[in-house]
């Protein structure tokens, strides 16, 4: 009993204190050991407050062997309905499941190499708090850690914390609890104002550069336009960036800058199909862009992210494309229209999947085709946009589908 080992996943959890061990020898003693210790590969999987309390009482353990074959969801069950842990605590644990760098031995272990988000349901947190745990766990000193895994310091203080020094760390986990609260804000105030100056020198120099190489004039008209609009969001904080993380990427526009450009570059009377892509919130936006073109909307398809984001009403999984006409366009045959909804996980930010695109393809087969705000040029396709790099060969394009999967 003395040589025996705590498994991997047991460690999880921080062990009870040496007053509630003591607690429960005494209750061992009284009543007996109500639950078996559980082994799996020679080493306790479950029950490591219960071995130590029978070591301290003195008294021989009872043990039982695993036979399930999801350990991970069995010692996270376990101990998620024993314990009343913090959000802070739950949080250090998602860190570690979510990086199992080298997993369990598969064939008994299961996949621990669990992503964020199902880290964060599994252990019924937010990703912001697993994000901050996973820094304090690469960037925390020892003494952070197991102040947080004690309950004494929550993960987003930690976090902050997380930033200074090792030795600096430790000096402020030595204060009162109402100075490593007031550090700790300090350390974030400070971080937010530097990423605040990037992010507006950031901005200047997309928006100057899409000034400098997007045309202003089309050589030619197009039967058919296919456009992700650089729609800019309400700000509601210019200091945490919030709705307008885009412009870290892009410039963005106004919806009324939107019309102004986009009429004076695809608007006329010349028949043509508009597949115009929209967000929830700027669902009337895109609807305005439609109409200052000389569009009229007649249909629309979806795309599915399958992971949720963020939202007011309701937490957005869906993007729109819309589909707007202009004068005699011939329509799509029948039997040739795609299923009105797609299911892809979302890739990099504003990136759209090539199934759009290739839809559009197959239904206005051999006509000139114009996509604009391109982030990169598509074979087959003309481009307009300051971001449109030269079109990918077959082997780029395999291997950015396969980072994207």
């Amino acid at each position: 009993m003395s040589d025996l080992q705590a498994h991997p996943l047991a460690e999880l959890f921080p062990m009870l204190s040496e007053t509630e061990i003591g607690e429960l020898a005494d209750d061992i003693v009284t009543y007996g050991q109500r639950e078996p210790i559980v082994l799996l590969d020679g080493k306790v999987l479950d029950g490591r407050n219960r071995l130590a309390a029978c070591r301290f009482a003195d008294v021989e353990p009872r043990f039982v062997d695993y036979e399930g074959d999801d350990p991970l969801g069995f010692v996270l069950s376990l101990n998620l309905h024993r314990r009343h842990l913090t959000e802070s605590q739950r949080a250090m644990v998602a860190a570690q499941i979510v990086d199992w760098e080298r997993g369990i031995n598969q064939h008994t272990g299961g996949s621990a190499n669990l992503q964020t988000r199902e880290a964060a349901r599994r252990l019924s947190i937010s990703e912001r708090a697993v994000a901050a745990a996973k820094r304090i766990r690469d960037h925390g000193a020892g003494e952070l850690v197991e102040a947080i895994r004690e309950g004494r310091v929550s993960v987003h203080a930690g976090e902050a914390i997380s930033d200074l020094a090792l030795e600096a760390q430790r000096e402020v986990l030595a204060r009162e609890e109402k100075e490593i609260i007031a550090k700790a804000k300090a350390i974030r105030e400070a971080r937010q104002k530097m990423r605040h100056t990037v992010r507006l020198a950031h901005m200047d120099f997309v928006a100057e550069k899409g000034r400098a190489s997007a045309p202003a004039k089309l050589a030619r008209l197009y039967p058919v336009y296919y456009a992700d609009p650089p729609w800019r969001f309400g700000v509601r904080s210019e200091v945490t960036g919030r709705e307008k993380s885009a412009e870290n990427h892009y410039p963005t526009l106004t919806t009324d800058e939107i019309c102004a450009l986009l009429a004076g570059l695809i608007g006329g009377d010349h028949p043509a199909v508009c597949f115009l892509w929209a967000t929830n919130p700027m669902l009337l936006d895109a609807l305005r862009v439609l109409e200052a073109c000389g569009f009229t909307y007649v249909h629309h398809w979806i795309w599915d992210k399958e992971v949720a984001g963020t939202g007011y009403w309701g937490r957005d999984r869906h993007e729109l494309l819309l589909i707007g006409r202009r004068g005699d366009i011939a329509a799509p045959l029948p039997g040739t229209q795609p299923e009105t909804v797609h299911r892809e996980r979302k890739g990099k930010h504003s990136a759209k999947p090539d199934f759009f695109a290739e839809q559009i393809e197959k239904l206005f087969p051999g006509v000139a085709r114009l996509e604009l705000f391109a982030r990169r040029a598509r074979p087959g396709w003309d481009h307009w946009g300051f971001e449109a790099s030269p079109p990918e060969t077959a082997k780029e394009q395999c291997a950015r589908k396969a980072e994207a999967a």
